[in-house]
């Protein structure tokens, strides 16, 4: 027959979760065994704790509500299931090695003050502060220390008291019958919620939670070499935790902007430098603004053919190690894109005229396969077969 769990605590069967819960907190309060001696105590604490974890629990309470019991395996009258009430194998164990010694191996009250969660930001940055480095003045919303209870939790010139349920222990103990006999086991207080102490007057900033959401600035070292993706740690500038506990770290997830002229591949930067035909063919050393160096000079030799690749050593991003530390510098590539004129006056044309006439260029020629040397037409003809 299933166990009138309502009736235990005195409440219809229509109480609401807030009637539940206040019903047990007032049988509680007078059949704990620190309150109350007398030898039938224990056993009517157990059961009305028994009663409200069952109602408590929307699944276990729909059992009860169709006429079961969540606690029988169903096996026969009267046959409960050896394993019901406990959590799992840890549960049987200490409730088997607790009953040996006369008690459940109790763990405690918990700390209030928990450590905060880690935080991520994205941050977008230039390629330049990328390959420079730069100090960047965050905006972030996250837990902070409560400054009206400074953590504490509780209103000014209150303190918490001890919770009456559990007396200060954050757990109750509850018996049971199995198949090792009478054990005991140890959960939670429901009320207190394992702190062991219950917070009458809360601070009314943060509601007894001691840390509020606030809006801060945080400055971050970006060191050179950093790219796209990288997430730079701020240690302990993330959300302060429960009770101003430590604060956790903060994460800056790096977005690079693309860049107007150059293009980077890990620690190499490429960009196009469009000439004139004459500066190709005449050569002249001209002038190239860079990212870290400031202005460099580029050598272009007299003959220089379109998409020539001319190699800058150590011009590129730094190199950043894991450690931190800048080793060294990738190299800056610079692709020659040679322009043809494509409108010409007059006494321009008749120039190039000229030139074509004294180098014998006046009629175009068709170039040679390269078959003996490999050239285009020869990688082809090897790649088709």
């Amino acid at each position: 027959m299933a166990r009138d769990y309502y009736g235990i605590l005195g409440v219809p069967k229509n109480a609401s979760e807030q009637e539940i819960k206040r019903a047990y907190r007032k049988l509680a309060r007078e059949l704990h065994p620190d309150v109350n001696p007398a030898e039938d105590a224990q056993q009517r604490f157990a059961e009305v704790t028994t009663a409200y974890e069952v109602l408590s629990d929307p699944q276990k309470r729909k059992i009860v509500d169709l006429g079961g019991d969540p606690l029988d395996n169903g096996a026969g009258a009267g046959m409960r299931d050896p394993f019901a009430g406990f959590g799992g194998l840890g549960d049987i164990m200490d409730a088997f090695f607790g009953a040996a010694t006369g008690g459940a191996r109790g763990r405690g009250p918990r700390s209030r003050v928990q450590p905060g969660s880690d935080a991520l930001i994205r941050l977008e940055l230039t390629l330049e502060e990328c390959a420079t480095g730069v100090d960047k003045e965050i905006t972030v919303d996250t837990a902070v220390v409560c400054d009206g209870c400074h953590g504490a939790g509780t209103a000014p010139g209150a303190s918490v008291t001890t919770c009456d349920t559990c007396g200060g222990q954050g757990e109750i103990q509850s018996v049971q019958r199995s198949f090792l006999g009478q054990v005991v086991t140890s959960r939670p207080c429901p009320v207190c919620r394992g702190y062991g102490e219950v917070i009458t007057d809360p601070c009314r900033q943060c509601g007894g939670d001691g840390r509020v959401r606030a809006r801060r600035q945080v400055v971050a070292k970006i060191p050179p070499g950093v790219g796209d993706g990288m997430r730079i740690r701020l240690s302990g500038q993330g959300e302060v935790g429960p009770g101003g506990g430590p604060a956790g770290d903060l994460y800056v997830e790096v977005d690079e902007v693309p860049h107007e002229v150059f293009v980077r591949q890990g620690h190499d930067l490429h960009c196009n430098f469009r000439i004139p035909m004459t500066t190709a063919a005449l050569g002249a050393t001209i002038p190239l603004e860079t990212l870290v160096d400031g202005e460099v000079e580029i050598d272009i030799e007299p003959g220089t053919q379109p998409g020539t690749e001319l190699v800058l050593p150590g011009k590129g991003m730094p190199r950043l190690r894991s450690s931190g530390r800048v080793d060294g510098r990738g190299d800056l590539h610079v692709h020659i894109d040679v322009v043809v004129p494509t409108k010409l006056d007059e006494a321009q044309e008749e120039l190039l005229r000229e030139l074509a006439q004294r180098r014998g260029e006046e009629a175009p020629t068709l170039a040679g396969n390269g078959s003996k040397h490999g050239g285009l037409f020869a990688k082809l003809r090897a790649k088709s077969r």
